[in-house]
């Protein structure tokens, strides 16, 4: 299945800008500012850095970004829900052309953070946790937790909920 580019007018990049408090190209701009050692200046930077705070912040959101080092993103990924609680670990790699639904935790293990491959497609709430590789092309399905690596072009889907149901006591019968 393949997704079509996510095209907002400028009346909603506006709203999203002033209600959201995002504004994706401005966040990603600063963001490769911020990260990089070699680039800005020191006063610059940290009105950069509490733009992107403050952005993440309202959001519930962290993009692993510290001034001088964060999360490598080889592009900005396709957030077509904005910002809204996602979280990814300051060691995480991320892959070109991805997509990230809200909710979204990519968290660090105990021997590292996930390497998300190219054109990956993660769904809303799914959790990819510890040093583990997430193949090109692949697709997380919203609600997953993915603590193995994933080959390319692999699905992954969340199991079946086990249902236990209690019959209730009776004291007199």
């Amino acid at each position: 299945m393949e997704y079509e580019d996510i095209q907002l007018s400028l009346t909603e990049k506006v709203l999203r800008s002033v209600i959201q408090r995002y504004n994706h190209e401005k966040y990603w701009r600063y963001r490769s500012i911020v990260i990089d050692p070699e680039r800005g200046s020191k006063w610059g930077d940290l009105y950069r850095l509490w733009y992107i705070k403050r952005s993440d912040a309202f959001n519930n959101a962290s993009m692993g970004t510290h001034r001088n080092f964060g999360a490598y993103f080889a592009e900005p990924p396709q957030l077509p829900h904005g910002l809204n609680g996602i979280i990814v670990s300051h060691n995480a790699r991320i892959g070109v052309d991805c997509r990230i639904y809200h909710q979204v935790t990519i968290g660090e293990g105990r021997d590292g953070a996930p390497i998300i491959g190219d054109h990956v497609v993660i769904g809303a709430g799914a959790k990819i946790i510890g040093n583990i590789y997430i193949g090109d092309y692949a697709r997380i399905a919203a609600g997953c937790v993915v603590m193995q690596d994933i080959p390319d072009h692999a699905v992954v889907l969340a199991g079946t909920p086990k249902i236990i149901v209690k019959e209730p006591k009776r004291e007199h019968e």
